[in-house]
């Protein structure tokens, strides 16, 4: 049963909706709680982070995850969970003080298009990163001013520390969006909310604190897509970063300090095929 303080607290919230908009308030805070619970992560590829309680070997499992989070849940669980026994459940340790040797471990590596010389290629990217700073939030926070709207500018900064490497493998480029090629960021923004929302449910792990909730941008996914342009949250046809962009400022009118949360009532209604 919700508390009178929390009834209170939604009452003045919505005092200025329109009846429309109070009726999408109450489905996206209804769809929020139903999904953001752990009970749904084991069967989100979020589980895969969350085996670990180290902050670096959340960082590094929560980002291969990530980035290969396209395709079947399952599939991208099994994968993502292959990938952290290659690197001996310790992917931090691995990170930092594998040898040469053991890079040829990922030789049968695949997940769609994501191939062994792609992993050894962010494996080397990560050990130079790791071996100069002691999070992974330093490589989008660094990027960022405290009154940014959102995390464009972290997203922008991230790519090209990335790619401003001794030597690059071009072919990986694929696999780590920017916004300065107009793409929605879907995994990475899904990474970024797994590292800075946090509440009391403890799904999301809020581990970074230099990113505000208010500055994350919609994981916009085709599940997200079609059940937000069916509830007329979205107007843009393409899943593309204005889209993304225009999906998170219309979650705003509802949560301005963390819109991001309602991730979980659309994916949730989308994959679990809810009423609408």
């Amino acid at each position: 049963m919700r508390s009178t303080k929390s009834v209170a607290h939604s009452t003045n919230k919505i005092s200025g909706f329109s009846k429309q908009d109070k009726i999408l308030f109450h489905w996206l805070e209804g769809h929020f709680r139903q999904f953001n619970k752990p009970v749904f992560v084991t069967d989100d590829s979020i589980s895969v982070p969350h085996r670990f309680k180290v902050l670096q070997d959340i960082e590094i499992a929560g980002f291969f995850t990530a980035i290969m989070a396209w395709g079947q849940r399952k599939t991208i669980i099994n994968k993502a969970n292959e990938l952290m026994a290659y690197m001996d459940e310790a992917p931090y340790d691995f990170i930092c003080h594998h040898k040469e040797k053991d890079r040829k471990r990922f030789a049968s590596f695949k997940h769609r298009t994501l191939q062994p010389d792609d992993v050894l290629f962010l494996v080397d990217v990560l050990q130079r990163y790791y071996l100069n700073h002691q999070s992974l939030e330093h490589a989008f926070a660094s990027h960022m001013q405290s009154d940014d709207e959102d995390v464009y500018n972290g997203l922008v900064g991230f790519h090209k520390m990335i790619f401003d490497q001794p030597w690059v493998l071009e072919r990986t480029r694929k696999h780590i969006a920017t916004p300065l090629r107009k793409s929605s960021c879907k995994r990475l923004n899904m990474f970024l909310r797994w590292m800075v929302r946090h509440d009391d449910a403890g799904v999301d792990f809020g581990l970074w604190k230099n990113i505000s909730p208010a500055q994350l941008i919609i994981p916009l996914d085709v599940h997200v897509g079609n059940v937000a342009r069916k509830l007329h949250l979205l107007d843009r046809k393409a899943n593309d970063w204005m889209a993304a962009k225009e999906l998170t400022d219309t979650l705003k009118k509802f949560d301005p300090k963390d819109p991001v949360k309602y991730d979980f009532a659309l994916f949730g209604a989308g994959v679990n095929r809810v009423d609408h």
